[in-house]
């Protein structure tokens, strides 16, 4: 994987090469006439000690903090798609871009190192610029040739691990890393919390940690959930140091605390949250369902199970290392298959999940 770095990238932006892509993609009459002028007519100077210089004309970028900026910038750089054709993976979110290839010989390295050669012509001609000591190379994979590339004349070097759109990704792919980061940044903010706060009562407190704390430890949890009890734990002991916080719940245990406050562990969240994600790509909601899972009643399937009497489950892949029955398309088919219809039949995510808390509940109270 290449992950690409921008260099200032929202101020590079050439307003008049924008409006000539905006006018391509059908933009045009007052509504390109309106863009052109609120990116017009702006200024810049330079103040330092009290001294500041002349005015100068801001005669490219796209303003940082506004709505409409980010949407100027994805359609700036939309078609570096088209420059990296034949790579397997291209994904760009905001300025974040990175690329991935399956590398097992000397012709896919050549492959990669083309797409590359063709940004930088691509940056060239469009007033971009990338910031290639920024940009790295992770190699994923015990077998990976490790093979290097460069962007014009720099090597480009290579990380084990790299935060990516809020979640730490490693190179053995595992997600230990990322559940000691949030650990660490939910307990900081927690900390703060209890030197703000000395009378906890549940209704504040447990308000604070929901809103404050909680969403560090949850965050894109379908794309990095945690199976050894090792990072299981390492998550949960920030929920238990925070309810163990709470007045006048001394004599209960952690599970007896969170029946009280009715609450969930972080473990149950997790699961529900990877229900959730699913019915929401079986319904196209999210992405396409194809990408993801394979109908269990599909056509040409000679294992004729009990599954393929249900049209909305899914077989389960076969898998060997942990890495693969834990990652999300494997793990969730199991816990999908096993719900009734009704549940996976759901009108909306919000029906979906009360539905899928009963059920659960239902079986909580039966075993």
């Amino acid at each position: 994987m290449v992950y690409l770095d921008f260099a200032k990238a929202f101020d590079k932006v050439p307003h008049d090469l924008l409006t000539q892509k905006l006018a391509s993609h059908g933009v045009d009459g007052k509504v390109l006439e309106w863009i052109r002028k609120w990116l017009e007519g702006r200024h810049q100077r330079v103040v330092v000690n009290g001294e500041s210089s002349g005015w100068a004309d801001v005669k490219s970028g796209v303003p940082q903090g506004s709505l409409l900026g980010p949407v100027l910038f994805k359609i700036y750089i939309n078609d570096i798609d088209l420059v990296a054709d034949l790579i397997t993976l291209l994904l760009k979110f905001a300025d974040d871009t990175k690329l991935a290839q399956r590398i097992r010989s000397e012709e896919d390295r050549q492959r990669l190192q083309r797409a590359l050669d063709a940004l930088l012509e691509w940056a060239a001609a469009w007033g971009m610029q990338f910031n290639a000591e920024k940009c790295k190379v992770m190699h994923v994979g015990r077998h990976n040739p490790r093979y290097t590339y460069k962007m014009g004349e720099h090597v480009l070097g290579t990380t084990d691990v790299e935060k990516d759109i809020g979640v730490q990704v490693k190179s053995d792919l595992k997600p230990s890393e990322n559940c000691a980061k949030a650990a660490r940044t939910a307990n900081t903010v927690l900390g703060q919390i209890v030197r703000s706060f000395h009378y906890r009562d549940r209704r504040t407190f447990v308000g604070l940690y929901k809103l404050y704390v909680r969403p560090h430890l949850e965050f894109a949890s379908a794309a990095w959930n945690p199976w050894t009890r090792a990072d299981i734990d390492v998550l949960e002991k920030v929920q238990k140091r925070a309810i163990g916080m709470i007045s006048g719940m001394g004599d209960l245990d952690y599970k007896g605390r969170l029946r009280e406050l009715r609450m969930d562990t972080l473990e149950d969240r997790r699961k529900e949250t990877d229900m959730a994600e699913t019915f929401k790509i079986m319904k196209g909601l999210s992405a396409d369902p194809a990408i993801w899972f394979v109908p269990a009643g599909r056509p040409g399937n000679e294992r004729v199970t009990r599954l393929a009497a249900d049209p909305l489950n899914v077989r389960i892949p076969a898998a060997r290392l942990d890495l693969r029955k834990n990652f999300f398309s494997v793990r969730v088919c199991e816990s999908w298959n096993a719900l009734p219809s009704d549940i996976k039949n759901s009108a909306n995510v919000k029906q979906f999940k009360m539905a899928y808390r009963q059920f659960k509940n239902g079986l909580t109270q039966a075993t």
